[in-house]
């Protein structure tokens, strides 16, 4: 629909990340092979890769920084 491409900018480019990151570089062979390596990405994606628009600092960092005190 209408202005359907800017509502999925974000996932895009996610998906654009994961491609050329890890699905291209590994040619997975059989479904589950997929399912196991992007379960694997994911949590490196959001645990240990440092992203630029996070000033160098990882989804998980940010997540659990601003998190407020119990």
């Amino acid at each position: 629909g209408r202005g359907r491409a800017l509502d999925n900018v974000f996932v895009e480019r996610l998906w654009r990340t994961v491609k050329y990151e890890d699905i291209y570089l590994r040619g997975y062979e059989t479904p589950a092979e997929l399912e196991a390596g992007l379960h694997r990405y994911f949590r490196f994606y959001n645990e240990q890769r440092p992203h630029s628009a996070l000033d160098r600092r990882t989804p998980a960092e940010v997540h659990w920084t601003s998190q407020p005190d119990p």
